[in-house]
C-alpha cells in the first residue's frame, strides 16, 4: 500500500510568486479597502536585470492602484537568475494565496 503525501498549500511567506512560463503571477490585497489583485509579471519586461548585484540577478519595483480606492500598493523583490525570490516586500497591501484570491474575487 502506498501512502500519498498530502499536498500542503503554497507558503506565500516564503515565496508569494507563482511561476507561469514567461510570467510570474502574484496575488495581493489592499490593506485600505480590501480589493484583491492578480498580476502577471513578465519576466523580461516587468522584472529587470539588477546591475548593482553581482551575478546578474533580477529586480522588481512595481506600483499598483486599484479601482476601489486610490491607495498605492508597491511591490519590491530581488530574484536569482532562475527567478527564485531572494527578498520581497509589499507596502500598502499584503500577499495572499491563489486560493484566497479565487475565494474573495467570487464574492464580489
Amino acid at each position: 500500500m502506498f501512502f500519498k503525501r498530502k499536498k500542503k498549500g503554497k507558503d506565500i511567506n516564503k515565496n508569494p510568486f507563482y511561476n507561469n512560463g514567461d510570467t510570474l503571477v502574484i496575488y495581493f490585497k489592499c490593506t485600505k479597502c480590501g480589493e484583491v489583485f492578480r498580476s502577471h509579471l513578465r519576466k523580461f519586461y516587468d522584472i529587470h536585470v539588477n546591475y548593482e548585484r553581482s551575478g546578474g540577478a533580477y529586480r522588481l519595483d512595481k506600483e499598483f492602484i486599484g479601482s476601489k480606492c486610490q491607495n498605492r500598493i508597491n511591490i519590491y523583490a530581488d530574484f536569482t537568475r532562475t527567478f527564485k525570490p531572494i527578498s520581497f516586500d509589499i507596502i500598502g497591501g499584503r500577499f495572499i494565496s491563489k486560493e484566497e484570491y479565487e475565494r474573495e474575487s467570487q464574492q464580489t
